[in-house]
């Protein structure tokens, strides 16, 4: 196991959790070995890299990308996360009752800190050049 892989002790608890791998018989190609991919997405977040420098033995860097970002839209990783923090709970390691967000990473536009709106001769020129027009959708 390398570093950032998930423990195949762990794996047991997310397995069941995962679409399956040949969408039940259906339509489409069954799907690369989850297992890989998940170490692929935990390796990016873990590192902080791009998609792009993801290790090849995770497999094509565009697939474990659409498969994050898929696993998020149907609730996937949300099931994950809810399972394995009720085993936390369980063992008394964490109150579900704590959540933080990390504010370094959420960004507000200077107009939330207060800053005054441009104006004058320079920003209605630069709103001519390449601002939206009044009434466009």
């Amino acid at each position: 196991m390398r570093r950032y892989e998930i423990d195949p002790r762990l794996w047991k608890w997310i397995d069941p959790l995962l679409p399956h791998p040949t969408h039940h018989g259906g339509l489409g190609h069954p799907w690369k070995d989850h297992h890989t991919i998940i170490n692929g997405i935990l390796w990016i977040l873990h590192s902080g890299a791009p998609w792009r420098d993801l290790p090849e033995r995770y497999g094509p860097w565009q697939t474990v990308y659409d498969r994050f970002n898929r696993w998020g839209k149907d609730g996937t990783w949300a099931r994950i996360v809810t399972r394995l923090l009720r085993h936390l709970e369980g063992r008394g390691l964490v109150g579900g009752d704590l959540w933080c967000i990390d504010s370094t990473i959420v960004r507000a536009t200077r107009a939330a800190a207060g800053a005054k709106k441009k104006s004058g001769p320079l920003a209605r020129a630069g709103r001519a050049q390449g601002g939206a027009t009044q009434g466009a959708a």
